[in-house]
């Protein structure tokens, strides 16, 4: 069976995830459902990442078989208008191997995510940030951020229901910059590893948030990580700042 690769954006909010599941919307389930009305069967598809409940994607990527030899641009079309209104959209569709998996092929996923700083509510933003009233230490968040960065056992930075085998994972990046936009300041997080524990990234998030506002000193984020226990992190931020915003392979897909 042909297999096609999809990069898929969606926005978190109406899904409880990525992942299908009984009478609860998921983006997985828009995508299979979509497919269904074009060739009408039962579509199982594999995603790159499993995004939790109102996690959003920029480029998560995932693989499905047709039945048909389809044309990349058509079979996009048509995925797109069988997701309206929905807010999922197949922005880049490619005939792979059939040896690609969207999961299990993958190199690295990289997440972004985004605080907005500002006093006044979020409009245009709202639901695409987590938005906090006061200025963050951005030197600070980035000295403690480096206590971070290699290869650690991650189990204070790990959820409970967390179903990996181990905690013990290699984060390649995490750089912090502060980003001027018409909304306001933002400060974005750019995460990359070629995996992640369950609310990883929101426990590093809501940690690095406290070093920002000089609750925690740089050297505490160290002191949390070697901790090894789940009571060391900080808060754990809400999840619609977060996006899955990249997935790389050894051959890009979509190139």
């Amino acid at each position: 069976m042909p297999r096609y690769a999809l990069k898929i954006e969606y926005h978190g909010a109406p899904f409880v995830g990525w992942q299908r599941q009984t009478d609860l919307p998921s983006v997985q389930g828009a995508v299979e459902a979509a497919l269904a009305k074009i060739e009408p069967r039962a579509h199982t598809i594999a995603a790159a990442g499993r995004t939790d409940t109102g996690v959003h994607a920029y480029g998560q990527v995932a693989h499905c078989n047709m039945a048909s030899d389809w044309d990349p641009f058509r079979l996009s079309e048509a995925l797109n208008y069988h997701l309206k209104p929905q807010p999922v959209a197949i922005t880049a569709c490619r005939a792979v191997p059939e040896d690609f998996h969207a999961r299990f092929s993958a190199l690295e996923r990289r997440y972004l995510f985004r605080i907005l700083s500002r006093r006044a509510p979020a409009t245009h933003q709202a639901g695409l940030v987590w938005q906090i009233k006061h200025a963050l230490d951005l030197d600070a968040m980035q000295k403690a951020a480096g206590h971070l960065i290699g290869k650690h056992d991650f189990t204070t930075f790990r959820s409970t229901i967390c179903q990996a085998d181990s905690p013990v994972k290699t984060l390649d990046h995490l750089s912090i910059s502060r980003v001027e936009t018409p909304g306001g300041p933002e400060y974005h997080f750019d995460v990359r590893a070629r995996s992640f524990l369950h609310n990883q990234v929101r426990s590093f998030v809501g940690s690095l948030e406290r070093v920002g506002t000089g609750s925690w000193a740089p050297e505490d984020m160290k002191t949390a990580l070697d901790a090894r226990d789940r009571a060391a992190c900080g808060p754990v931020c809400p999840p619609q700042g977060l996006y899955l915003a990249q997935v790389c392979y050894p051959i890009d897909p979509f190139a």
